[in-house]
């Protein structure tokens, strides 16, 4: 599971695209062995996607798991609970159980079936720009779950909406410590794993709707 390219060549792109926060979307902080890095989470553009993401780290579910896939100039992809074992071979093919969770934009109650999946939320137009949080998933319709990935390169080939056969919907993006991301994305990695593992401890959400 994950985006499919090659490594790029492009240079990387110094920092997210200076965009208006709004000031009623959560806010996602990342602490990691690596550093501390925040995001903005598009509650408002994406409700489902958003919900699922929050839903996960308000229960603990990305708690000491592992990057597991870095490449820099391109991104760097987390989330699969089989890398919680750094090295596992499994690892990028893992994904939520399935269950129940609430959408916090419209308080309907959404569902992960088939082990874990969500439904493809292709309803804003947000570039897979430098800076952005964006599903992973297999490339078949509604397979995204718990993974994603930071891009650190301008990626608009990975659009939903470019009229590739990739399709990721972007719901965050990175408005403190884009430089902890990219360095992530430079570590030395074998089969692009990080030879020394990088865990997530927590990732902690604040400014939830009430």
């Amino acid at each position: 599971m994950g985006c499919s390219s090659s490594k790029s060549t492009d240079v990387v792109a110094k920092g997210p695209p200076q965009e208006e926060q709004n000031p009623k979307n959560p806010i996602a902080t990342f602490d990691c062995t690596m550093g501390t890095f925040k995001a903005e989470i598009f509650l408002d553009r994406v409700p489902r996607t958003a919900s699922n993401f929050i839903d996960l780290c308000t229960t603990g579910f990305y708690d000491g798991i592992h990057f597991h896939r870095v490449i820099p100039g391109f991104m760097n992809q987390f989330g699969c609970p089989n890398a919680k074992d750094p090295h596992s071979s499994s690892a990028g093919t893992g994904g939520p159980p399935d269950g129940k969770f609430k959408n916090l934009a419209t308080d309907a109650v959404e569902s992960r079936t088939k082990g874990g999946k969500i439904k493809d939320e292709h309803t804003s137009k947000d570039s897979n720009q430098a800076g952005t949080l964006s599903m992973a998933n297999t490339g078949d319709p509604n397979s995204g779950g718990s993974q994603f990935f930071i891009n650190v390169a301008d990626n608009k080939m990975l659009d939903w909406f470019s009229g590739g056969s990739s399709r990721h919907p972007v719901f965050g993006r990175i408005v403190e410590g884009y430089d902890v991301c990219v360095a992530i994305s430079k570590v030395p990695t074998k089969d692009d794993n990080p030879v020394k593992p990088i865990k997530m401890n927590s990732i902690t959400i604040s400014n939830l709707p009430e």
